[in-house]
């Protein structure tokens, strides 16, 4: 073997061990769906919301025709506060909201975050974001 093709060859030896030793990154595994999106395709899901809903929220001070009552936002707006995640939505409803009328629901619901995600799905089921015009 001549001295130009040896080198030739070590150096290719040398970057494919170089390339073994540091792989390239692995691509990040997709974004997992928030139980809420899981939820909002269970119609018995998203009614369990909806009764949650009513029973709690609309029984305490959101309304669900009527959009904002005083300082009291509108939940089927297009408009989140604190947030419009999945996620954050979650956590205005389990945390509440200090120095506001929204206490914190976590651990008071009957199937505790699981009806937390089902009053998610039910809010983006039937807001007005997300309905589809006819």
């Amino acid at each position: 073997m001549t001295r130009v093709a040896f080198t030739l060859a070590a150096g290719l030896a040398l970057a494919v061990a170089a390339a073994c030793a540091n792989p390239a990154p692995a691509p990040p595994p997709p974004a997992a769906e928030s139980p809420a999106a899981v939820f909002e395709r269970d119609p018995a899901a998203v009614k369990r919301g909806k009764s949650l809903f009513i029973g709690t929220c609309g029984g305490y001070c959101h309304s669900y025709h009527d959009g904002a009552r005083g300082d009291v936002p509108d939940l089927f707006d297009c408009e989140w506060k604190y947030g419009g995640t999945d996620a954050d939505i979650f956590h205005t409803i389990s945390n509440g909201v200090p120095n506001t009328r929204m206490v914190p629901w976590k651990g008071v619901l009957p199937d505790g975050d699981t009806d937390i995600w089902k009053l998610v799905a039910f809010l983006r089921a039937d807001s007005a974001c997300t309905k589809k015009a006819p």
